[in-house]
């Protein structure tokens, strides 16, 4: 019987929820698998098993025992939509994940120059997040500051963009909203971005000094640029507030590079870690059978 339908034929999903037992509920006795961390798919990752309708997919996800959900996209969805896929999730006892909040300039300086256009456009886009965060029950977004900006020395914009996230932090803290700093590779995606390493987003947290602004330790993009993941997510744990997934080479699922998940995994729920690991990849193989893949890796991976 699919999660769904258990629910609505048992008739006490609303009981629950009202006595805040839903998902435990729903996980233990429908759920086809009982994942220890929150992983969370996106849109288009099972579209074959879950068919072409956004809400749909969610409704297949949570079926499966994903207890999560994030959306890159979320800014550029309808608002109707907006709202009806929060309300989805929340029927389903699934936590949204993180959307983009800002869209950043790939060729050219935006954060790291100082400009004050640059900072108001970003702060703009904080504040038309804190709307749709409200819509979808989202707690983080992700930030990411953009290029360098070759005619300053760094150190100059470290500083410009400790200001902007200051500034941020501002709007953010008394929604308690969370924006998550990505560090990203310049190896194999994003030459010449501006944050790339661990201890450079750590560095940033730490200055700007706020619940609001922490990091997104993306496993894919960190094992480029820095590997030695386990002692890194360990040094920067207190300013760690969600992690993304993808193997490398190519940033598939688990299973298909060199990563070894399962230990990864392990690691991060042992030290206590209970929020939304985004699985930010592509699927390996097209179709029904990709997906189930997909789906299978993590089974394997959460297997600790």
């Amino acid at each position: 019987m699919l999660r769904r339908e258990f629910l609505a034929t048992t008739g006490v999903f609303g009981a629950s929820l009202a006595t805040g037992t839903a998902t435990t509920f729903a996980q233990t006795f429908s759920a086809k698998h009982q994942f220890q961390l929150k992983y969370a798919p996106h849109f288009g990752m099972f579209k074959a098993l879950g068919g072409d309708d956004p809400i749909d997919q969610l409704k297949f996800a949570a079926d499966q025992g994903f207890t999560a959900w994030e959306d890159n996209g979320m800014p550029g969805r309808p608002v109707e939509m907006q709202e009806k896929i929060g309300q989805t999730m929340a029927d389903l006892g699934m936590t949204m994940g993180v959307f983009v909040a800002n869209n950043v300039s790939w060729g050219k300086p935006d954060l790291a120059s100082g400009k004050q256009e640059s900072r108001d456009n970003f702060l703009k886009s904080i504040r038309d997040s804190v709307d749709i965060a409200k819509r979808v029950n989202a707690k983080w977004m992700t930030v990411v500051p953009g290029h360098v900006d070759n005619k300053l020395q760094m150190d100059y914009q470290t500083a410009n963009v400790i200001e902007s996230l200051r500034q941020a932090s501002a709007i953010l803290e008394p929604h308690k909203l969370v924006m998550v700093l990505e560090p990203l590779n310049w190896w194999a995606n994003h030459a010449g971005q501006f944050l790339v390493t661990t201890p450079q987003a750590y560095l940033i947290c730490k200055a700007v000094n706020s619940p609001s602004c922490k990091i997104l330790f993306d496993i894919y993009h960190q094992q480029i640029s820095e590997g030695n993941l386990i002692p890194n997510i360990d040094k920067a744990w207190d300013e760690i507030a969600y992690f993304q997934v993808g193997d490398n080479p190519g940033r598939k699922e688990p299973g298909t590079g060199e990563i070894n998940y399962r230990n990864v995994f392990r690691h991060i729920h042992d030290k206590g870690f209970t929020g939304v690991v985004g699985m930010e990849h592509g699927n390996s193989k097209d179709g029904a059978k990709g997906e189930q893949a997909v789906i299978d890796s993590y089974v394997k991976a959460d297997d600790f």
